[in-house]
């Protein structure tokens, strides 16, 4: 016996011709959404990896690009060898700037950057402490050495050296004035410069090894003492950044910018040195 088909049902080429619709309307919907989210992400600030030091001289550089250009980027803080690490695994972003240029060189040989690069600033580190601490940054490395031996120091910060281009600062400097053995009981590691600043500032430490560039900041330089540390204390700090590939052409424009002669005069500000050319 021939089962007759169920009423309304469609059959053959009607059958056909609704799949077909249907297809259709789902091309044209994916049409559509393209349409109106590829504008939305080609106008998208692009994000710049920078490292902790650089937190108040780029957010003021990136104000500053703003005014002048209209367009905007995304500041991502945080420590340089972390960066690194994220963009070789694919991280969205379109400017690295580190606080050590081997870590950009690295990732340039490896091909995930257009290129070397540039050095924009050498940076300097500072002995920084709350103000009212016992310890007096003034009198230098030597304070410090004569405040470990009296037991007075409970907590002292830096950046991991282990990622942190300024922490591996700071432990040289320590290790040149022979006090890198000695104060590691009482080491407290910050996970960038930035977050090392804040530990040193707090009422449950006395000091720390950090970033001029953080210290000259308005937030920090109201409520701290500092000092800097001799240059010849621990190896330059080289600072390179590179656009990485793919990068946008916002993104090209202020690694522009940063290279001016406006964007100089604002790093220098923050006590950024400016470096010779390659």
């Amino acid at each position: 016996m021939t089962r007759s088909p169920c009423r309304g049902q469609p059959q053959g080429g009607e059958a056909i011709a609704q799949v077909v619709g249907v297809a259709g309307l789902m091309s044209l919907f994916l049409m559509i959404a393209l349409l109106v989210t590829g504008p939305a992400q080609a106008q998208r600030p692009p994000t710049v990896a920078a490292a902790s030091d650089l937190q108040f001289a780029i957010e003021d550089l990136a104000a500053r690009f703003t005014e002048e250009t209209g367009q905007r980027v995304r500041l991502n803080f945080g420590s340089s060898g972390n960066f690194r690490r994220q963009i070789a695994q694919g991280a969205p972003f379109e400017l690295y700037m580190s606080a050590d240029e081997a870590y950009v060189e690295a990732l340039y040989e490896s091909g995930h950057l257009e290129d070397a690069g540039d050095l924009y600033a050498v940076g300097r580190v500072v002995l920084i402490t709350r103000q009212g601490a016992s310890l007096d940054p003034e009198a230098g490395l030597a304070a410090l050495a004569g405040a470990l031996e009296a037991g007075e120091i409970r907590r002292f910060a830096i950046a991991n050296p282990e990622h942190a281009p300024y922490g591996v600062a700071a432990k040289q400097a320590l290790q040149s004035a022979g006090l890198w053995e000695v104060i590691q009981p009482h080491l407290v590691f910050g996970e960038n410069v930035s977050q090392a600043a804040q530990f040193a500032l707090s009422p449950d430490a006395d000091g720390g090894i950090v970033a001029w560039s953080l210290a000259l900041a308005p937030s920090l330089d109201r409520r701290s003492d500092w000092a800097l540390i001799p240059e010849d204390h621990h190896e330059p700090l080289r600072q390179r950044m590179a656009l990485v590939k793919g990068a946008g052409e916002t993104a090209r424009a202020f690694y522009d910018f940063i290279l001016s002669d406006p964007g100089r005069a604002v790093l220098a500000e923050y006590g950024f040195i400016t470096p010779d050319p390659d």
